[in-house]
């Protein structure tokens, strides 16, 4: 297993290394256009048709059920009532619907008609969601005013199933998602075809990048085209005429740029025991070394025999064996300013593990050698 792990991570950092450094992007896969922000939508509805596996006798899902039958012209009173009063009174009648949460993102420039990805949660005993289908239900913004209407089959990848007092689950039952589950009813109001400038924002906030994207747009166009507000911002002065400043920002979005390079990162998986280290990494002076000490403990029973006509009686004795084990692991040395790849080396010489590397990582940079952010997710 330690073979494979070190060839595992030896081939990712052969496959990362001959890469250049310098290399160009494209505007548009370093920043975002502010007119194109997405808002967020949120809505409350109901999921029906599930097989026994919804709220049963949740007293807000019981309510919307009656809320429901009563738009939909069912408006028999008593019929309502005695169907609220079984469910109260510890009925099973709405396994088969499930109070759920709808949220979705509207993106900025979405226009009437279009359809946009949905997520739903269930918020009450409902145990699965899978094979339920969506009531027509309305998305609303921060503003309270409705943007989007969904409905549909739901899509769930969970699994849930049981028997006989055991029981396996895959994946999350009560989460699902409805693929163009929403259509957007209103437009979000943008500044793309009425301000004088057009706003980029980068994707990761950089001074070094957005100075170059600056100089590359100034190039093109001409000076004082783009100015850099900080690390993040830039304005571009566009064109007024709607059909030119589509053209204007197509032109712009494909020029290639040289980035900044990022800082320094370790990114630390502690669940799966992945680690991603960046190629600025740096480490100073610093002796390691790494080893787990194991404790074995056997247990052996035995009979006790007495003598013959000694008059003692037979008992039972437990023997433990004890071994502690302690591997021999060799210190490795760093030297200042190692780099990747004499990090990953000399981790390998210790036959080191994905969580072992975790735990030497976290050391170095509790002794102030990892020159580097430390990232644990």
């Amino acid at each position: 297993m330690k073979t494979l792990y070190r060839t595992l991570w030896l081939s990712l950092l052969l496959w990362a290394l001959p890469f250049s450094a310098a290399q160009a992007d494209r505007i548009k896969d370093l920043t975002s256009m502010a007119a194109m922000r997405g808002n967020q939508l949120i809505g409350y509805g109901l999921v029906v048709g599930l097989q026994g596996t919804g709220d049963k006798k949740a007293s807000f899902t019981s309510q919307s059920v009656k809320t429901l039958l009563n738009r939909m012209g069912l408006n028999q009173e008593n019929d309502l009532d005695k169907f609220t009063n079984a469910i109260s009174s510890g009925g099973d009648e709405l396994a088969n619907v499930a109070a759920v949460m709808i949220t979705a993102d509207l993106p900025g420039m979405a226009k009437p008609g279009q359809r946009i990805d949905i997520n739903v949660s269930a918020i009450g005993a409902a145990t699965s969601l899978r094979g339920g289908n969506l009531l027509l239900t309305s998305l609303r913004g921060v503003d309270g005013q409705i943007y989007a209407l969904a409905q549909g089959p739901l899509t769930s990848t969970g699994v849930d199933a049981g028997g006989a007092g055991s029981k396996v689950s895959v994946g999350v039952t009560t989460s699902a998602r409805i693929p163009s589950g929403a259509t957007v009813e209103r437009a979000v109001p943008n500044s793309f075809d009425k301000s004088d400038n057009v706003l980029l924002n980068l994707r990761e906030s950089d001074f070094t990048t957005a100075n170059s994207i600056t100089q590359a747009i100034n190039n093109k166009f001409g000076s004082d085209v783009a100015n850099a507000l900080d690390g993040v911002s830039i304005v571009v002065r566009a064109p007024m005429d709607i059909s030119q400043r589509v053209t204007f920002m197509s032109m712009i979005e494909n020029i290639d740029v040289q980035p900044g390079e990022p800082p320094a990162r370790v990114v630390v998986n502690a669940r799966t025991g992945t680690v991603v280290i960046s190629r600025n990494v740096r480490v100073t002076a610093a002796a390691v070394t790494h080893g787990t000490i194991s404790v074995s403990v056997a247990m052996t029973n035995e009979v006790s025999q007495p003598g013959p006509f000694s008059g003692g009686t037979t008992k039972d004795v437990q023997n433990a064996e004890i071994k502690v084990s302690e591997p021999n692991k060799p210190m490795f040395l760093f030297q200042p300013g190692v780099d990747l790849r004499q990090i990953v080396d000399a981790v390998n010489q210790v036959g080191a593990t994905p969580s072992a590397l975790i735990a030497i990582l976290e050391a170095l940079k509790s002794s102030g050698s990892l020159r580097a952010e430390l990232v644990i997710i």
